[in-house]
């Protein structure tokens, strides 16, 4: 238990990544975001006030709380990968924008849209199965523990990958359209990933399998731009999630 007692300071770090990430895109137009959007937001944010909160209680002689919580969190979990679902069907609608209004979109290509998609229907999945994996382990204390920190860094993209590519857009905006939009996604990734691999090497948890997951899942991401071309992913995508 010693060994996580400070594990809540450091869960303070991809907190701040995430809002940093996410600001400008939530909060800047806050009030035109559809209520999926401010349910994903919020259901997501909590989630990682919880991997804050958990840890200091679990640490400093709360285990009541911590206890408590954790059942009220596993409820949250859900709530984060549903809601996280449920907005798939707008990335599709924004290819058929991107589609209709090129000079409005630029260099974000309905491609770039049916990528995003593309990764972030596994990543739902692997934070489900990460939170499952949580519970399965839960008289476990190091995979308990480190299988609920691994999600942390699975759903970490879609917010620090949007927050880094609006301000490269807004540093290059003079070069629109011609602007290299992956090339913020790529820095995103080694990013999240150099956090995963020094958050693992301080706790030892370089071998869990909850380190291995959330490394190959951002590795994955990578290959956005690729799949995101692919017709044959597309008309899968466009298949599957109906509107």
């Amino acid at each position: 238990m010693e060994k996580y007692k400070d594990l809540h300071k450091w869960m303070i770090i991809p907190m701040v990544f995430m809002q940093f990430g996410i600001f400008m895109d939530y909060w800047g137009d806050f009030s035109e975001n559809a209520w999926s959007v401010h349910v994903h937001y919020w259901t997501g944010t909590i989630w990682y006030l919880y991997l804050i909160i958990q840890p200091y209680y679990a640490t400093h002689g709360q285990l009541g709380k911590h206890k408590t919580n954790g059942i009220i969190g596993m409820f949250l979990a859900g709530g984060v990968c549903i809601t996280a679902f449920s907005m798939m069907y707008r990335d599709i609608a924004t290819t058929q924008r991107a589609t209709e209004m090129t000079d409005l979109f630029g260099p974000f290509e309905p491609w770039f849209f049916f990528g995003v998609a593309a990764v972030e229907i596994p990543m739902i999945i692997a934070f489900g199965y990460a939170v499952i994996k949580s519970i399965l382990n839960r008289k476990s204390l190091e995979d308990h523990a480190w299988w609920l920190i691994s999600t942390v860094f699975i759903i970490m993209m879609p917010a620090l990958a949007r927050g880094i590519q609006n301000l490269y857009v807004g540093m290059n905006i003079e070069d629109w359209p011609a602007i290299d939009i992956m090339a913020p996604v790529y820095f995103a990734q080694a990013l999240i990933i150099g956090l995963t691999l020094l958050t693992a090497w301080k706790y030892k948890k370089l071998k869990h399998p909850g380190t291995y997951l959330a490394v190959g899942i951002n590795i994955y991401t990578c290959f956005l731009e690729p799949l995101g071309r692919s017709e044959a992913v597309q008309e899968f995508l466009v298949t599957i999630i109906k509107g």
